[in-house]
């Protein structure tokens, strides 16, 4: 700047700081100094982007100080004609004496660094170099020599080079000097160290704002050190991509981007400058052979060696930074392609044809992939023994990650070079693993971890690559058919091996739920979970199974599907078999029907004789009973209940399953309704896929529900006629209504809904409290007319047993908290029914027995359940418990019934005659005259009668 006639400003009255002053112009981002209306702009700007520099290239305040006076001095002598450095660097020599600096270490450093320069800049010149070694010892020039004999060697240098200074440039460019080419390895490097100053010195990975400005002062030196526009960008592209190297910052990749695209073509460099630049020769070594080339192609091919040494194995260098891929890829293309020819020449061509590009590109994908797939070769032994998983795979895992890798993050970048990049590389992937997958699966015979771990491996890796080798024909529009062979070979193979397994399977789990059944106790698990144990380890083996078949991730056809869910069908129908097969019947728990009798008005002999026996059962039936106390069957309820649940879950997660798995693709199950979609998984036979599920599930849902009724109602029959018997059965208006009323129980009946209610799962309540309801009323049915000789009613006791049926009623109502009030009602009927034919005079009831029989020749044997109204066996049951002569009398006629013991016959009897009205029945009934076939069918039924009591006539109650 001095020597280009740029005024600056002297240091020397500045006030020295105490702290480094070569850092205190750093940040200075907003900092200004004011500037002056008089034309000092420039000055103070100059002299702010000097201490800038200054700072930036670490300069101490004083060499500053000292170097600026120096220059000074220089410029007003005048003395010499266009500048070079040579002469900058003698006119400090000559200037500058060792008490100017701050110790004499210091004096020394800065005196051989000059003459360093000049025996570079000079070395044409053997001469030169015996008057730099008197400048370099210490005792001859600067104790021994005298001032002016210093003056005649430097004066004798300058000489030399005014001499050298004087020779015109070898390619005739305007203000060419000797010193271009010449010195030129010296003027590239202290340019380049200059450029450096634009690197912020806290943060080598940022430029400080004043960058443009100072690389505008640093254009002043072109002249002098032999720069153009060209080597000027490849220079200051060069240090960029340098800096970047060092620090890895994108944006310093960016900008050298753009300086290296901006490098004009040889074509586009005049011839001057041309042959200028081929001047400029650099030696660079290269396996083993020199190669020369000039600065340019130089700088180029060495930015182009490092960036195709990280492309060639771009999976490896750009793993942890993926987002500087493209930055060095597109570095790699800005430095041109280097050609050699025969004879070591490179050429370089910068504006390469997008054939060359994408040659070179597919080269970097082919080469990364070989290299990958190399890498995780050498690394595969020791990571299936730390992994335990077979190599092959591990290797399809890690060729996997390659892959998604690839596809994710490398193929966006590589395709706006290369379309096929995504099949260069998947082809490699699948050709690389195809080799050493093709041994295994000629020996695979059965379905082993290895083998599960391997297919699932590699088809999960055939996945993948086909999505990468499709990738670019899918943008389009387009679906690129390749390798399904290998994942139907695959598939091939895996397809009788899976079926095999899944029925292995079958006899396993039949196993474990067999044993989970046989040792369950029926108890519930928690107060929260009123299933049973045995249920949840049923269904936690089917859905083990379940979950490792779809974790197969093998291809699998309808036949698999087939298979599993007979499985899970036969599992589920074996359980619900055993659970059933448990149950007893719940007639085994209806006691017997005494023997009919007739009511007669004597008292009774042995009032507390009991007159029902118990059921004398077999001892397997007494075997089960046991074991199904009220509790048990609830949880065995709610177990049912469980299922119905769990096989509805279950349902739902295999269906999602099958929908995403991968189906094998036999061409025999294409119809014309199948069709693959885009990403192979075919769509096929949905309607059978559909029947199978409906033919399994609905099946065991019917099963479950069969079960749960079943089991509900011995529920309600156990209740009544089990653990309610004494009180109930056999108590409830035994001897006298009156005194053996139904509210005399309630309180036991009450005990026994509550912990029913709490053992029953909440869905399942209203239809076991609707179960204990029937029950309880076809027990009250049984009192009213298989009561026994023990029990006989009249009007004025019908009317307390309407108010206990009734009572009964409102037990399960419950104020409206338990059984809606018109299934009460409804169910209750038929006993409301029976009531009123008590409240019937005993000429209906005979009225309505022949009526009967004339529809019903004979007495078949009774079924609780199927009574109706007016069928024979409810109507004669009625006589036989009606506390009236009349009824006695017609049974002792026509029946020849054996007479109740239990009541004093005596004096009923005297009471009875001496009424009138009793005479009046009496007298009509000796009127009854039969139809000849109300007779016939009478007769038939009253045969059976007799032939039925014939054995307990005698019999006293």
């Amino acid at each position: 700047m001095v020597c280009s006639g740029l005024e600056v400003r002297l240091a020397e009255c500045k006030k020295k700081e105490k702290s480094p002053r070569f850092l205190s112009g750093l940040k200075r981002r907003d900092k200004r100094h004011s500037r002056s209306l008089s034309g000092s702009m420039p000055f103070d700007r100059n002299a702010e982007l000097i201490e800038t520099f200054r700072t930036q290239m670490q300069i101490s305040e004083t060499m500053d100080a000292l170097t600026r006076r120096k220059l000074v001095r220089l410029a007003s002598e005048k003395s010499f004609g266009q500048i070079d450095v040579p002469q900058i660097t003698l006119g400090l020599l000559n200037a500058t004496t060792k008490t100017e600096f701050l110790n004499e270490k210091s004096y020394i450093q800065w005196k051989n660094r000059q003459a360093n320069i000049l025996e570079e800049l000079l070395s044409s010149e053997q001469s030169v170099g015996v008057f730099l070694a008197k400048i370099r010892n210490f005792q001859e020039w600067d104790i021994k020599m005298s001032p002016s004999k210093c003056r005649e060697v430097l004066y004798s240098i300058r000489n030399i080079a005014s001499t050298l200074s004087s020779m015109p440039g070898n390619c005739g460019i305007q203000g060419e000097t000797y010193y271009w080419s010449a010195g030129y390895p010296f003027n590239m490097r202290l340019y380049e160290k200059l450029l450096l100053g634009v690197f912020d010195i806290l943060e080598d990975g940022k430029l400080i704002e004043e960058a443009d400005e100072i690389l505008k002062l640093i254009k002043s030196t072109w002249s002098l050190l032999g720069i153009t526009q060209k080597l000027h960008d490849v220079l200051y592209g060069w240090v960029l991509f340098q800096q970047f190297v060092g620090t890895e910052e994108a944006m310093l990749l960016e900008y050298a981007v753009r300086k290296m695209r901006n490098i004009p073509s040889s074509e586009d460099v005049v011839q001057n400058e041309k042959k200028y630049l081929e001047s400029l020769v650099c030696v660079n070594h290269c396996s083993g052979s020199e190669i020369r080339l000039n600065l340019v192609q130089s700088i180029l091919w060495s930015i182009g060696l490092w960036c195709d040494n990280k492309l060639q194995d771009y999976h490896w260098h750009f793993f942890q930074k993926p987002s500087l891929f493209k930055g060095v890829l597109s570095m790699a293309l800005a430095a041109g392609n280097q050609k050699f020819d025969v004879s070591g020449n490179m050429e370089l061509m910068l504006n390469a044809s997008n054939e060359i590009i994408d040659s070179k590109v597919r080269m970097h994908v082919e080469r990364s992939a070989e290299a990958a797939c190399k890498r995780v070769t050498d690394a595969i032994n020791t990571g299936s023994k730390v992994d335990k998983k077979h190599p092959l795979a591990l290797l399809a895992s890690e060729l996997k990650s390659i892959a998604e890798r690839q596809l994710t993050v490398y193929h966006p970048v590589l395709r706006h070079w290369c379309a096929e990049a995504g099949v260069v590389s998947a082809s490699i992937l699948h050709r690389f693993y195809g080799e050493r997958l093709e041994p295994f699966l000629k020996n695979i015979s059965c379905l082993s971890e290895d083998v599960k771990q391997v297919l699932a491996a590699a088809i999960l890796l055939e996945n993948y690559l086909i999505e990468l080798h499709s990738s670019e024909q899918v943008k389009k529009g387009v679906h690129s058919p390749l390798m399904f062979d290998f994942e139907r070979e695959i598939g091939e193979i895996a397809r009788p091996i899976i079926l095999d397994w899944v029925i292995a399977q079958h006899a396993r789990i039949l196993e474990w739920t067999g044993r989970a059944a046989d040792l369950e106790d029926w108890e519930p698990l928690s107060h929260q979970q009123k299933q049973a144990a045995s249920a949840v380890e049923v269904f936690r083996i089917i859905e083990e199974t379940v979950d490792q078949f779809f974790e197969l991730r093998l291809p699998v056809d309808i036949t698999h599907l087939q298979a599993l869910l007979s499985i899970i069908f036969h599992t589920l129908d074996a359980y619900l078999q055993k659970v059933v097969n448990q149950l007893v019947d719940k007639h085994n728990l209806y006691p017997p029907a005494p023997p009919l009798t007739r009511y007669k008005e004597t008292a009774f002999p042995s009032a507390k004789k009991k007159l029902v026996e118990y059921v004398v059962l077999d001892n397997a039936v007494n075997k089960k009973l046991d074991a199904l106390t009220t509790s048990k069957l609830c949880v065995r309820m709610n177990t049912l209940q469980y299922m119905q649940k769990k096989i509805s879950s279950l349902e739902d997660g295999i269906r999602e399953s099958w929908s995403a798995v991968r189906v094998f693709k036999d061409q025999t199950c294409l119809d014309e309704d199948s069709h693959w979609t885009s990403n192979g998984i075919l769509e096929m036979c949905s309607e059978s896929v559909d029947e199978l599920f409906v033919a399994t599930f609905d099946c065991i849902r019917d099963s479950a529900a069969d079960a749960i009724k079943r089991t509900c109602e011995l529920v309600g029959a156990r209740v009544v006629f089990w653990d309610m018997r004494e009180p109930f059965i056999f108590n409830l208006y035994h001897g006298d209504v009156e005194g053996a009323r139904l509210e005399t129980i309630l309180p036991q009946f009450d005990r026994v809904l509550n912990n029913v209610c709490a053992l029953i799962d909440d869905t399942l309540r209203d239809i076991v409290v609707k179960s204990i309801f029937k029950a309880s009323l076809e027990g009250y049915a049984w009192v009213l007319l298989d009561g026994g000789p023990s029990r006989a009613f009249s009007d004025f006791d019908v009317v307390m047993m309407e108010d206990d049926l009734n009572i009964l009623k409102d037990l399960f109502v419950a104020d409206g908290e338990g059984l809606p009030r018109s299934l009460v009602e409804e169910e209750a009927r038929f006993a409301h029914q029976i009531l009123s034919l008590f409240s019937l005079r005993a000429e209906s009831v005979i009225q309505l027995l022949m009526t009967s029989s004339e529809h019903n020749s004979g007495l078949e044997a009774h079924k609780y359940g199927q009574r109706h109204l007016g069928d024979a066996h409810t109507l004669i049951r009625v006589l036989c418990h009606k506390k009236e002569r009349e009824a006695s009398k017609f049974l002792k006629q026509y029946y020849h019934l054996p007479p109740s013991s239990v009541y004093n016959g005596a004096a009923v009897e005297d009471s009875s005659m001496k009424s009138p009205l009793m005479a009046d029945l009496i007298k009509r009934s000796a009127s009854f005259r039969w139809s000849d076939k109300s007779s016939s069918s009478f007769r038939s039924l009253k045969k059976k009668i007799q032939d039925a009591t014939s054995d307990f006539r005698q019999v006293g109650w």
